[in-house]
C-alpha cells in the first residue's frame, strides 16, 4: 500500500490490537509475525521497501522469550503515538517520539526498528504514520525558486515577487494549497552550489521557470 489513509490504517491498528487483546483474554500468549527486509522506509518516492520490496523471511515474536517481550513493549508504546498522531492529523519526529519513553526506548535505534516494524505490518510507508525524520519538523532541506506562490498552513509563499529567492520547500507538503505558477518548465538541480549560480545569474527571471534543489539526495517533502 503506498498511500495508505489516515483512516484506513486506524482501522488497521483498532484490528491489531483487538487481536492481541482476544488473545490474551482467552489465556493464549500472541505472536507477531513480521516479514524481514533488507532496509525499511528508503525507497526513493517515499514509499518503503516494506511495500515494494520482497521479504528476506519472516520473525516470529512471542511475549515466552523476553528480548522480544521487549521488541513487543515498544512496537505497541511507539503504535499508540503513531494512532494519536493520526486522529489529530499532527507529525512527529522519530527523536519526538523517543522522548516520550526515554527510559524504555533506551536509545534512539530502538524506536527506529519498532517504527519499522509497524511500517511492516501496516504496509504503508513512515510517511503514511505522520513521522518524519528529526531534522525535517521544523524545515525542510530542499530549496525551491522561480514563478510560483502557494499558502502552507495559512503562510503564503510568494516565489514570483522575487523569482530569484530561493525558499525552503515546506516539511506538510500535504497542507500546500492555492497553488500558482506561470512557470513554462521546472527545472530540477542535485546540488546547492548550482542552483545558486542559477540564482546570481538570475536564471528564473530570464527563462520563466522553477528551479528545485534537493541540496544532494533529496529528503522526503522534496521529492513529493
Amino acid at each position: 500500500m503506498k498511500n495508505a489513509s489516515s483512516s484506513a490504517l486506524l482501522s488497521k491498528i483498532k484490528d491489531f490490537t483487538t487481536s492481541l487483546v482476544k488473545e490474551l483474554s482467552e489465556g493464549r500468549s500472541p505472536s507477531i509475525s513480521i516479514h524481514k527486509f533488507r532496509n525499511y522506509c528508503t525507497d526513493p518516492h517515499s514509499n518503503c521497501l516494506c511495500s515494494s520490496d520482497l521479504p528476506k523471511g519472516q520473525q516470529v515474536l512471542t511475549l515466552t522469550r523476553q528480548c522480544h517481550a521487549y521488541r513487543i513493549d515498544v512496537l505497541l508504546r511507539v503504535l499508540v503515538i503513531v494512532q494519536k498522531l493520526l486522529q489529530e492529523n499532527r507529525h512527529g519526529s522519530k527523536r519526538d517520539i523517543y522522548y516520550m519513553h526515554p527510559s524504555v526506548f533506551s536509545e534512539q535505534t530502538v524506536v527506529d526498528r519498532a517504527i519499522s516494524d509497524i511500517c511492516i505490518l501496516l504496509q504503508c510507508s513512515r510517511h503514511n504514520l505522520n513521522v518524519v525524520d528529526t531534522a525535517l519538523v521544523s524545515v525542510g532541506k530542499g530549496l525551491v525558486m522561480g514563478w510560483l506562490q502557494f499558502l502552507e498552513a495559512g503562510r503564503k509563499f510568494d516565489c514570483i515577487s522575487s523569482p530569484t529567492t530561493a525558499y525552503t520547500i515546506p516539511v506538510h507538503v500535504e497542507e500546500v494549497k492555492d497553488i500558482v505558477s506561470v512557470a513554462k518548465y521546472i527545472l530540477i538541480v542535485e546540488k546547492e552550489s548550482v542552483f545558486q549560480r542559477l540564482a546570481n545569474d538570475n536564471f528564473c527571471n530570464a527563462n520563466r521557470c522553477i528551479v528545485i534543489t534537493g541540496r544532494g539526495y533529496p529528503d522526503i517533502p522534496t521529492r513529493r
